[in-house]
């Protein structure tokens, strides 16, 4: 004999529980996007509420509740009726995710109580692969199961997108953002509200203003790390970044050719002025390795060196070398590819030297800085 309808609805319902949207990463019970449930002759309808009607996940949230509900014994077949929240809907949806609406934009990453690691890459000059790096860390991060999310704060060279696969376009619920993910991390870019390649021509508040929408406005969920490529040199998004994110602390990537460093050392000694810490200095494009087994210096030597003992020199503070990453064409052909190399061949020399460089981020201490420590003092 068949169990009763009710026992059947209730335990679709808490299969359902286990179902977590694919923007949200929360159960859609929690969400308030099962509608109702109902069961006839082991026929499961489920009615599900959306977000907006052109959700881009609609086909993998059919596919996981599919599976969830056919778990259940006494099912025989799953129909999946779409349906589109109301605006108080969404506003309620909203108001779970991110509190009653505040007057002012909030940054949850600027608050006392955050726990997220910020990291700023920065570079003096175009063209020493920050976006590379910066995208490789970030999957690196992502792959050892921390939350990471990448801000694309390069407005008007903005190419994270394409370099981590990042295709899908963002959701909009209220005045929330869902980032699209890929590889696991979570990524906004400007790119992805331009039509195809088109530039971008902003002055300074309108850079400002983006980047305080990309902090406040797109839904971050908890993040254990955010990365965010800067723009190269000491500008308006960096000026911005440090009344934003305060707390953010500086990695600063430069090549070894010496033109590079000096300039690299301008771009870290904007920390003088911000009272940033610099957490420290990557390398790129360090050597070529020949089939020999020999280096080919094309870019010179020492510059990360330089940089990181004349940023130690400058901030009275030690500000350490995380890594050299050598030149390897298979950096370039995964960054065109979507699929970052620390992902696609991560034996390569490349990929390992970045993947040391996550470790050391990876393995940083939380500051007891500002928090409480549970202690009290001993009675008398």
């Amino acid at each position: 004999m068949s169990a009763p309808v009710t026992t059947l609805t209730e335990a679709i319902t808490a299969n359902l529980a286990k179902v977590n949207d694919p923007e949200i990463r929360r159960p859609i019970t929690e969400l308030g996007m099962v509608d109702s449930v109902t069961v006839d002759d082991g026929v499961a309808t489920i009615r599900i509420l959306l977000t907006v009607a052109g959700c881009p996940l609609k086909d993998k949230l059919r596919t996981d509740i599919t599976e969830a509900t056919m778990q259940v014994a006494g099912v025989s077949a799953v129909v999946i009726d779409f349906g589109v929240m109301s605006p108080e809907q969404r506003q309620g949806l909203q108001a779970t995710l991110r509190g009653p609406k505040a007057a002012e934009p909030v940054i949850p990453f600027a608050q006392p109580g955050s726990r997220t690691r910020v990291y700023a890459v920065a570079s003096g000059k175009g063209g020493v692969g920050k976006s590379s790096v910066t995208v490789n860390l970030a999957a690196s991060l992502a792959a050892r199961g921390l939350s990471v999310g990448v801000i694309d704060a390069d407005i008007y060279g903005h190419s994270v997108p394409r370099m981590l696969g990042a295709d899908g376009r963002p959701t909009q619920v209220e005045d929330m953002i869902m980032p699209p993910q890929s590889h696991g991390v979570k990524v906004i870019s400007i790119g992805m509200f331009t039509a195809g390649n088109a530039a971008v021509v902003w002055r300074g508040p309108m850079l400002h203003r983006a980047l305080q929408q990309f902090l406040a406005d797109v839904y971050w969920g908890d993040l254990d790390v955010l990365l965010l490529d800067l723009p190269p040199g000491t500008g308006d998004v960096a000026i911005s970044l440090a009344q934003l994110l305060p707390n953010a602390e500086i990695l600063i990537v430069t090549t070894p050719q010496m033109a590079a460093a000096e300039v690299a050392e301008r771009a870290g000694s904007i920390a003088v002025q911000t009272h940033q810490r610099i957490v420290g200095v990557v390398e790129n494009m360090s050597w070529l390795e020949l089939p020999t087994g020999e280096r080919m210096d094309i870019f010179g030597s020492g510059g990360g060196q330089t940089v990181a003992d004349s940023l130690t020199t400058l901030l009275g503070a030690k500000v350490p070398l995380l890594g050299q990453i050598p030149l390897d064409t298979l950096v370039r052909e995964s960054g065109d590819a979507g699929n970052p190399v620390v992902l696609a061949a991560p034996d390569s020399p490349a990929a390992k030297a970045l993947t040391q460089v996550a470790d050391r981020l990876a393995l940083r201490k939380e500051s007891l800085l500002g928090k409480s420590l549970g202690l009290k003092p001993a009675g008398r």
